[in-house]
């Protein structure tokens, strides 16, 4: 018989599940997901495929799949490891989602072009030197049905407003955590045993669900506290749309930079080295996580490597309209951030229908 996991702390599900919102409790409410079509994602490469030999880029929409489940099938279509299938990051299941794989060339032509598997068709191949490796893509365009809207319609347009210059709390969705937050009570059972997961994937779920819940602790911090969205002494600074970070010093010009939306404040994702921040964006962090001293040297002996998190989120070309009571929406965001977290702080959305989602934007 499989053991069962260990709980975890009501603090961790109130971090992880149900974070505090920048613009407080909306006065709306809907629903998202009722099918497929209502959630659409699609991934933004940001580079073009480059002729190489050694690999074919495939650009693929699912529809109700799971992302893992479409690269085994590309696996045992051209005959290789799904090891060795290539993508750019988990997309939600229920959804129509159009994503990138990467599959090795083999001796078998799989003729890939019109392709079709369980949920999933191939629109496109092209030759490309390189595996895709996660997170190795520009963002994410979504376009969003959100039903049944009752409520304060204005709350919701000041809110889309809002968000659109402000941004949001850049918080890691539900998805990270596992339906009910069974990522976490993984993180619970490691810390209790000393034990990874064997299997790679529930592996990688726990050390991601591990650093996610320590990244949005620090934010829910900075949310209640009001800081989320301004620079503290000693932050460390994020370049929007690129991992570039640097520690501010105070120089003229980086907060008119954070105001356009240039520049963002970071929290945590720990682990072995990486920067650290100074005087008071440093107490705040050493405040916040005092209860996770353990969690984060856990991280680090599993050799993790540290990296920084952009606090605030801009959703771009944010665009909404109003068709029969249902509110439909359009933006892109880049790539780690979550649609959810820009839907949170308009209404509440509950999705109807499905499975458990995977991931709404990597």
């Amino acid at each position: 018989m499989t053991e069962l996991p260990a709980a975890f702390p009501d603090d961790w599900r109130d971090a992880a599940l149900h974070p505090t919102r920048a613009l407080g409790p909306p006065a709306a409410s809907g629903t998202i997901k009722a099918a497929p079509a209502d959630f659409i994602v699609e991934e933004q490469l940001g580079f073009e495929p480059d002729g190489g030999s050694a690999h074919v880029l495939l650009r693929v929409e699912k529809t109700a799949a799971n992302t893992l489940a479409v690269g085994r099938a590309l696996a045992r279509h051209a005959g290789v490891r799904a090891a060795d299938v290539g993508f750019a990051g988990l997309k939600d299941r229920q959804a129509v989602a159009t994503q990138w794989f990467s599959v090795p060339v083999s001796r078998i032509d799989p003729g890939w072009k019109g392709l079709q598997g369980a949920g999933f068709t191939v629109l496109e191949a092209h030759p490309h030197s390189r595996k895709l490796r996660r997170g190795a893509l520009a963002g994410n365009r979504f376009r969003i049905r959100i039903g049944q809207v009752a409520g304060a319609v204005e709350d919701v347009e000041a809110r889309l407003a809002a968000a659109a210059v402000r941004g949001v709390p850049n918080y890691f969705g539900s998805q990270r955590f596992g339906a009910g937050g069974s990522n976490l009570a993984r993180v619970a059972r490691w810390l209790e045993t000393g034990r990874l997961p064997d299997a790679r994937d529930d592996r990688s779920f726990t050390l991601s669900a591990a650093r996610s819940l320590v990244f949005n602790t620090v934010l829910d911090t900075r949310v209640q506290d009001g800081s989320w969205d301004r620079l503290l002494t000693g932050e460390i600074v994020n370049l929007d749309g690129s991992r570039s970070v640097f520690l501010a010093d105070g120089s003229d010009g980086l907060e008119d930079r954070l105001a356009q939306g240039d520049l963002h404040p970071t929290g945590p994702l720990p682990g072995r080295g990486g920067m650290a921040p100074a005087a008071a964006a440093a107490q705040l962090e050493t405040e916040a996580l005092e209860s996770f001293a353990s969690l984060v040297e856990a991280l680090i002996t599993a050799g993790v490597d540290a990296e920084r998190r952009a606090l605030r989120v801009v959703p771009r070309e944010l665009e909404w309209a109003w068709q029969d009571g249902d509110l439909r929406m359009s933006f892109l965001l880049p790539r780690g951030a979550f649609a959810t977290a820009v839907l949170r702080e308009v209404l509440d959305a509950a999705a109807v229908v499905g499975g458990p989602a995977e991931r709404d934007g990597v």
